[in-house]
């Protein structure tokens, strides 16, 4: 599938700019397509061949593209290890892999130790010099048979609690991710910037259509708001693509009036909250419609979406509907339907949906019911049959025998004026047991929120019961290595701060 999809592009676009990086590597599709040919020559020359896993413990370079491709092209399986883990974390992912072989670079070793065959490269050469020493120069690797079934590709969820699991999809599914995609928002060829770590499930299952649309990807060394507004600026980029805190992050920058966004025709976020106010200034700022994505490793990126042109109700306050290809209900812990209106679990069924965990049986069977994904995630149908979310199983905890959905709580009060961001956390109680605890970041921090006024502003909207009953303050949340918040550390660190 991938191979497939970098010889049609090669084909057609050979001479096309795919990658380019801030220190201005650039590299054709036809020069991607033969470089991986030679690395997947050398890994057939190392002994790997079809159904070798190898980890690639790289940042989100060139050679980390290359070096997936080539693996794709023995047959082997790439699995993504976030670069921004800790040395544990790495490790522990590692063990859930047990690879043949880990691709690593100066800095990335840590956590990798003796126990695994290891190849380190160095990164930030010329063009010609890319991965030179794993290149077998005018070597392709062996011819594989076509094989929809055949494993591609490990990607690990980024939960901040228990041991990491690898996400795992075969070429079918990678077939159907990138059907059900390319009729998305993005749009093919032109400009794009890279928004995520290649580690991530929105590089791993979707670069074969990434590649197909022939566009040429900017890569920057860290990302940045200011740098990444100033790439859309200068390459007209019809779509800004990112999680609402990187959102957030670039509408706070000094020269974001300065710059040019007539090209833009879509915002796309997923994988954190955006508030309505957010939403609306980003709406304002680039000139565009949001469409608020709602997915997970598990469903591959795939699941459901609010429409461009949805009106308020939809775009400000919910995950919009199913997409073209999908289905999705809200179910009670048994697994039974639930009416429009009441909190349950999303289960979603496509055929973008992973084959399972990594050398895990016993949870992948925990999660796959009957072609159903269950997501873990809470949420409710509307009136107008759009989904909103509540927040994670786990999440949800009980105050004097009610059930209280943090996500819910914060969709509400993230509106107050004097609040940049807000995280609900329990707490343990006496009398009710747990109650909810707000942590925010104040817009202001001179001129922070009361508790006082926050319950008075989420009074309108939420039943009393629901109102945070403790509030404390924040400079900035903890996020994990995916940039969601980490309400494990969260929880840790409550004790520490002091009620407001």
């Amino acid at each position: 599938m991938l191979a497939t999809s970098l010889k049609i592009v090669t084909r057609e676009h050979g001479s096309k700019i795919a990658y380019k990086t801030a220190r201005g590597t650039e590299i054709t599709y036809q020069e991607l397509d033969q470089f991986s040919d030679e690395v997947g020559a050398w890994i057939n020359n190392s002994g790997l061949a079809e159904s070798s896993v190898v980890a690639l413990c790289l940042p989100s370079h060139i050679e980390y593209i290359i070096s997936y491709l080539a693996v794709a092209k023995v047959g082997g399986i790439t699995a993504g290890v976030n670069p921004r883990l800790t040395s544990r974390e790495r490790e522990e992912a590692l063990e859930v892999l047990n690879p043949d072989l880990v691709i690593t670079a100066a800095g990335y070793e840590t956590g990798v130790g003796s126990r695994y065959r290891s190849e380190t490269i160095q990164l930030n050469q010329s063009t010609n010099q890319i991965m030179l020493k794993q290149r077998l120069i005018g070597e392709k690797p062996s011819e594989l048979e076509p094989n929809p079934n055949r494993p591609v590709c490990i990607c690990f969820t980024s939960g901040s609690t228990g041991k990491p699991k690898g996400v795992w999809f075969t070429n079918k599914q990678l077939q159907a991710i990138s059907d059900l995609d390319t009729g998305g928002s993005w749009g093919g060829g032109g400009h794009r910037y890279a928004s995520t770590e290649f580690a991530h499930v929105g590089v791993m299952t979707k670069l074969p259509w990434l590649l197909s649309s022939a566009g040429t990807t900017h890569l920057v060394e860290k990302w940045n708001a200011k740098e990444i507004l100033q790439l859309i600026h200068d390459h007209q980029m019809t779509s800004v693509s990112a999680i609402a805190p990187q959102i957030a992050l670039m509408l706070k920058q000094e020269n974001i009036a300065s710059l040019d966004f007539n090209s833009v025709k879509a915002i796309v976020t997923g994988g954190a909250f955006a508030s309505p106010d957010l939403i609306r200034a980003g709406r304002e700022t680039f000139g565009a419609p949001w469409s608020i994505r709602y997915s997970s490793t598990e469903s591959g990126g795939i699941g459901l979406g609010t429409r461009l042109d949805a009106d308020d109700s939809e775009a400000l306050h919910t995950v919009g509907k199913p997409r073209e290809g999908v289905q999705a209900k809200i179910c009670d812990a048994a697994g039974q339907e639930l009416p429009n209106g009441e909190i349950g679990e999303i289960w979603l069924s496509s055929p973008a949906v992973m084959s399972g965990y990594w050398n895990d049986p016993e949870s992948t069977a925990m999660v796959l019911k009957d072609n159903w994904l269950k997501t873990g995630d809470l949420a409710y149908i509307n009136e107008n049959n759009c989904f909103v979310l509540a927040g994670r199983t786990n999440e949800m905890f009980i105050r004097g025998g009610y059930n209280i959905f943090p996500l819910e709580v914060e969709g509400v009060l993230a509106g107050h004026s004097k609040v940049s961001e807000i995280v609900i956390v329990p707490r343990s109680d006496q009398v009710m047991g747990e109650i909810g605890v707000a942590v925010v970041v104040p817009l202001d921090i001179d001129n922070p929120p009361t508790l006082e006024e926050i319950r008075q502003f989420g009074e309108k909207d939420l039943a009393l019961y629901k109102l945070p009953e403790a509030l404390t303050y924040i400079q900035e949340i903890p996020r994990n290595a995916t940039d969601k918040i980490d309400r494990k550390r969260l929880k840790e660190i409550i004790p520490k701060l002091i009620d407001r």
